[in-house]
């Protein structure tokens, strides 16, 4: 067995304090099944998003939630998929999202292709939905952006666009569905929307039973509360192949782009 004597769990990519006790629960719920099959499993989640890029590279990893950009950038040969979670995201197949793309609210401009030229907050200039989504929907839109400011999460991208320091901002489909759910989202507003891309798939460190633990992580879900499923906005867990991250398109860095202008 590849159990570690210390396992290492996380599920940072959506873990708002208003879910913290959802969240919580769902993972007790994965740690018992876990257990149930012989996998050890830490009794509380680790929460650091200054680490998250060590977390998913550790041989440690049980279980944690990746973005598509670093899973194929970075993480392919070093990690094993679990699943993909369905949140049901409008205009999405299953285990798939995309990036509602906002303005501010009192931009005259309404659609996307009127924005050329126009300066990108993003969270990471590694996030699929924050940078590689808009750069390949503005290159199929037959327009170009450029990279604003550097804001370290959707919210605050969000706020950076409400607040004029950028021009537009791309948010991943569940965490602007929940920053609409609890904060005030009336300084900006919805212009578009990118294609949708495989979602932020569930892995664990490569050598490590990713179908049990994927077995674990389907039974967690199946076993929340209604009301505990309804919050979280869990729907199922989807198995989608490596291929499909690895095939979705690698646009330039934010900072190749500030060389080239």
């Amino acid at each position: 067995m590849n159990d570690s004597d210390f396992p290492l769990a996380s599920l940072p990519m959506y873990d708002r304090p208003e879910l913290r006790a959802e969240t919580d629960r769902y993972w007790s719920l994965i740690r018992a099944a876990l257990m149930e099959r012989g996998i050890a499993a830490p009794e509380a989640l680790y929460r650091d998003d200054r680490a998250l890029m060590a977390q998913w590279e550790s041989a440690d990893l049980i279980l944690s939630q990746t973005c598509g950009f670093p899973y194929r950038a970075r993480l392919h040969d070093k990690v094993a998929l679990v699943g993909t979670p369905d949140f049901g995201n409008d205009g999405c197949a299953p285990g798939f999202y995309r990036s509602i793309l906002i303005a501010r609210a009192d931009d005259p401009r309404g659609s996307f292709a009127a924005f050329d030229g126009a300066a990108l907050a993003y969270n990471d200039g590694m996030s699929q939905s924050g940078w590689a989504a808009p750069l390949n929907h503005a290159a199929l839109s037959g327009i170009r952006l450029r990279p604003g400011v550097e804001t370290g999460s959707h919210r605050a991208s969000a706020i950076a666009v409400a607040e004029g320091r950028a021009e537009l901002a791309a948010i991943d489909a569940l965490t602007w569905a929940l920053l609409c759910e609890f904060e005030d989202m009336s300084g900006v507003k919805v212009i578009g929307a990118t294609d949708p891309t495989p979602a932020l798939p569930y892995i664990t460190a490569k050598g490590r039973d990713a179908a049990a633990i994927r077995d674990a992580v389907a039974e967690a879900i199946a076993a929340l509360a209604p009301q505990d499923r309804t919050r979280l906005r869990l729907r199922g867990l989807v198995e989608i192949p490596a291929s499909a991250y690895l095939a979705v398109p690698t646009p330039p860095s934010p900072e190749q782009i500030a060389q080239e202008n």
